[in-house]
């Protein structure tokens, strides 16, 4: 058995690192206190301001107190014009952008380090108050330590003072709080933004001098930055992005872990990335079962305008997306001929690989809103996999003198060797996701930047993976021909794998996997309601996502022949793989191809070009989200749109459609026989709690089969949380049962497709996708598109899919929708997207709908049409309804039966007379005026 060495001399150092990571996250929590975006610059924010210290010291011998501070208000400078350039630039952009600026911000910082001048004094350190080291009560405590020791606690006070105790302390909580409301108090959330940047490009000038000192060089400070944030953001995330004495103290107990590690893991290098990384997953999975859920909504991609019905018929209309790619294509088949050098078909080839991994950036962050910063580190995942699986794996798990598995895999084929390594590397990327399950986009990009790092750090040097090679791993190509050196015969192969792999994510883009996917994006509870299972999509796209940065990984691989472990699939390989598809266009294929061309195909075709490799970098990635944010292909859309414009132009006005007189064919499901006397719905003593709030309490309403019940009582009466109990969206007790089926521990999704329908009081439906794709999310409850059969194109699949969109048209025809049928959700009106809504319940075929407030923003007169369209809709779908209306004459005319309930409780039941004339309910709700009384009456 091994013993653990615990020492004082440890616990020390540990202090004085973890004091510095515990700064930086405080600087974390700062900025997303005030602003609600994690940025990743923080800790190279202070690169610029630390770096001019140490060369106005060492290089131009300026005096260490008036350099230190020349340094400091650098990094205050520096902060503070940053925010004014591209932050405010971007200042009510979603705040997943805005992080994605932030890895361009932290960029831009190590260029600019780079461009100071070298100190040229051989072996400088880094400048000190203090150089001496002191014995003190059988310690080593060195000079760096000392001043950490006796500034770190000081700053961090101070700055707990200023946030808590002053007025821009205030001023910061109140603009994160509420910015609105902060305006109006007077209160600049613009002017607050850039005092809190910075305040933070001072503190992370300080935290990196200070760790600089600790460290020794003067002229290693890029190599300190990704590490720091590593530890500074896993810090940032115990602290729940909040609190700043947590993040402190989280901060040292970091530095401390690591120095323990350190010393008794001394030959496993890199053992604390990965436990680091197994302390954020375990931290980000806290916040998730916290309840803490993101309200926004990422999108990251501009909305694309589909190609109207009646000019799709134009041939050329029909075919514009294709003609760039078609010559891009054409490029990609002639270039390596008229080029003829090997080098430059390895270049080639390698922008195709990272097309590839760029494509799973496109399903998990365009698709899915879930940002990774860690892709390449499944592709390099998949290599090594992919390497040792086609030579032949052996595997022996041991601990101690404990043998736990020893096995081994015969040589597979390479193909079967790449395709077995996606799968499994689809599983490691459902491991990472799945800790981030509820909580959006932001902490999905902590866990992965972690992973990014500890893959690099830890795992690529794992024996499972080398095959016991401590340096690099070698990849041969005999399976495909004899001549290993045809490196052009190799780039077609590539060539051929890459144009599938596209093909295949732009037909699952069309298809309900990319439709169900962006839905729960857009508003996860709609798509429970429409039957689709929110969890199962989400680790959908982490498994997608992580396959296809695989299959890139393993052709990059045998691309490269030779992976060393530490040179490749890297932290900034990942940060540059965001640039490809932020640069060329999140969430499209086009984008994809676009910004591999852009971010690796300039450099390689211009390669002794200064500037090229720049559009591709940091500064690429900030003009293009100030200036396009939606990518380069946004340009060529833009270009597409015009013309289609200009053709309708052309064609004079649309023909208008006639409303479909015929009910559209819908496909039930299976309708089970019930017992006579069944009810729809029967609700029993259901209460539900919010802590201690009690929202419903002891609630019992019963449907009858085809029968309306309203819903009424004043704002705050429990109506809508009670159909949430219903729907299954709040956790509640009591009995709740559907067509005489106990449904009360039952998901949302399955509620759904057990019949029950609902709709919501904001009617946002899914604001990305058109009302089509609207309707054909909910036909998915009736014929789900299989995964498999999707990916491999299936005819059979392929069938359905047009089976699916006849159904969705019938549907949308039926409501008069069919001028609206291409256009987006969030370009409706609020009356149209009610009209959507019940179409989406028309394609579930629900036997129970549960509505909320449908006629909520709507104007008087469609409002006085919605009463006829729920009943022909109870008729259509021979259903049973609860409805929650505050329009009184409408609720009055339409129920069978109405119930009233009052701080949670039902103080009301009976028909709409008996309800309307109950003392209770009059002294409650309607009040004592007798006109307000006979306002609520039937209309007729």
């Amino acid at each position: 058995m091994y013993g653990l060495i615990l020492t004082r001399q440890m616990f020390l150092d540990g202090l004085v690192e973890g004091m510095i990571f515990g700064l930086v996250a405080m600087g974390v929590v700062l900025i997303y206190r005030s602003t609600r975006v994690i940025n990743f610059s923080v800790a190279n924010l202070g690169l610029v301001g630390s770096g001019l210290f140490a060369l106005l010291n060492r290089q131009y011998n300026v005096p260490f107190w008036i350099a230190a501070a020349i340094g400091v208000l650098a990094g205050l400078a520096y902060g503070a014009i940053i925010e004014l350039i591209v932050i405010r630039r971007l200042f009510s952009a979603p705040r997943v952008i805005v992080l994605v600026a932030t890895i361009g911000i932290g960029q831009l910082s190590m260029l600019l380090l780079i461009a100071l001048p070298e100190i040229t004094t051989p072996g400088a350190k880094y400048p000190l108050p203090v150089a001496a080291t002191y014995q003190w009560f059988g310690l080593n405590v060195r000079g760096p330590a000392l001043v950490i020791l006796g500034v770190v606690p000081l700053v961090a006070v101070a700055l707990g003072w200023l946030l808590n105790r002053t007025a821009l302390g205030k001023a910061v909580k109140a603009s994160a709080d509420n910015s609105d409301l902060a305006r109006l108090a007077g209160i600049s959330p613009k002017v607050v933004s850039t005092a809190v940047w910075a305040i933070g490009g001072a503190l992370a000038t300080l935290s990196l001098a200070l760790l600089a000192g600790n460290l020794g060089s003067a002229n290693n400070l890029q190599a300190i930055g990704p590490s720091t944030m590593v530890r500074a953001l896993a810090a940032a995330v115990f602290a729940g992005m909040y609190s700043f004495p947590r993040s402190f103290v989280a901060g040292i107990a970091i530095g401390v872990i690591q120095a323990v590690v350190r010393v008794n893991a001394a030959n496993q290098a890199g053992m604390f990335d990965f436990l680091m990384l197994l302390l954020v997953l375990a931290a980000v999975y806290r916040q998730s079962r916290s309840g803490f859920v993101e309200a926004r909504s990422y999108s990251y991609a501009a909305k694309v305008r589909p190609v109207p019905e009646r000019v799709r018929g134009i041939w050329w209309v029909r075919s514009l997306d294709r003609f760039g790619f078609l010559v891009l294509g054409a490029i990609a088949v002639v270039l390596p001929l008229i080029v003829t050098k090997a080098s430059r078909h390895l270049s080639f080839t390698i922008i195709l690989t990272t097309l590839i991994c760029a494509l799973s950036i496109t399903v998990l962050t365009g698709w899915s809103g879930q940002l990774s910063l860690g892709q390449m580190g499944f592709a390099g995942i998949g290599a090594f996999l992919t390497a040792h699986l086609y030579r032949g794996l052996n595997f022996d798990l041991s601990w101690g003198e404990f043998r736990l598995l020893k096995a081994g895999i015969q040589p597979l084929p390479f193909v079967v060797a790449l395709l077995v390594a996606s799968v499994l590397t689809a599983g490691v990327a459902v491991v990472i996701g799945a800790t981030s399950l509820r909580v959006r986009g932001l902490f999905l990009a902590v866990s992965t930047f972690t992973f990014s790092f500890a893959a690099s750090q830890y795992m690529y040097r794992r024996p499972i993976l080398t095959g016991g090679s401590k340096s690099a791993v070698t990849f041969k190509r005999e399976f495909l021909w004899s001549d290993q050196k045809d490196q052009r015969g190799w780039y077609y192969v590539v060539l051929v794998a890459t144009v599938l792999v596209a093909v295949i994510v732009g037909r699952l883009r069309r298809s309900g996997i990319g439709r169900t996917t962006i839905a729960v994006r857009d508003n996860p509870d709609t798509a429970a309601a429409y039957s689709v299972a929110t969890t199962r999509v989400k680790l959908r796209a982490f498994a997608l996502a992580g396959a296809i940065a695989a299959f890139g990984g393993g052709l990059l691989a045998a691309n490269l022949q030779r992976i060393p472990n530490d040179q490749f699939f890297t932290v900034d390989d990942s940060l540059r793989l965001v640039a490809v598809v932020v640069i060329g266009g999140i969430g499209s294929v086009g984008g994809a191809i676009v910004g591999a061309v852009w971010v690796a195909g300039i450099p390689a075709l211009f390669p002794d070009n200064d500037v090229a490799p720049l559009l591709g970098s940091s500064i690429g990635i900030l003009l293009l989200l100030m200036y396009f944010p939606g990518g380069i292909v946004q340009v060529g859309y833009g270009l597409r749109d015009a013309i289609v414009r200009f053709v309708e132009r052309r064609m004079g006005p649309a023909p208008a459609k006639q409303t479909r007189e015929v009910p559209p064919t819908l496909v039930h499901h299976e309708r089970a026989e019930l017992s006579p006397g069944t009810s729809a719905l029967k609700v029993t003593d259901v209460t539900v709690r919010f802590g201690g709030n009690t929202a419903v309490n002891q609630a019992s309403i019963e449907v009858g089969l085809g029968e309306i019940v309203g819903l009424i009582g004043t704002n705050g009466a429990g109506k809508s949380t009670l159909m949430n109990a219903i729907s299954g969206f709040v956790p509640s007790t009591g009995r709740i049962e559907l067509f005489g089926r106990d449904v009360s521990g039952v998901a949302p999704a399955k509620r759904a497709a057990y019949g029950l329908g609902r709709t919501f009081q904001a009617a946002n439906l899914f604001p990305e996708l058109t009302v089509t794709e609207t309707v054909l999310v909910a036909l998915e409850a009736t014929h789900r598109t299989g995964s498999l059969p999707a990916v491999l194109l299936s005819p059979i699949e392929a069938r359905r899919e047009r089976a699916r969109r006849s159904q969705a048209g019938e549907i949308i025809d039926f409501l008069g929708l069919g001028r609206f049928a291409d256009m987006h959700i969030s370009d409706l009106s609020t009356g149209t997207r009610r009209i959507v809504e019940l179409a989406g319940l028309l394609a579930l075929d629900a036997r129970l709908l549960c509505l909320d407030e449908p006629t909520a923003g709507l104007a008087q007169k469609e409002t006085e049409a919605f009463g006829p369209l729920i009943r022909n809709l109870r008729q259509e779908l021979d259903a049973s309804m609860v409805v929650i209306e505050h329009d009184m004459p409408l609720i009055m005319s339409i129920s069978d039966r109405v119930y009233c309930l009052e701080t949670g409780r039902v103080i009301a039941a009976g028909d709409p007379a008996t309800v309307r004339n109950d003392p209770a309910v009059i002294a409650s709700y309607l009040g004592t005026d007798e006109r307000a009384i006979a306002r609520s009456g039937p209309t007729g």
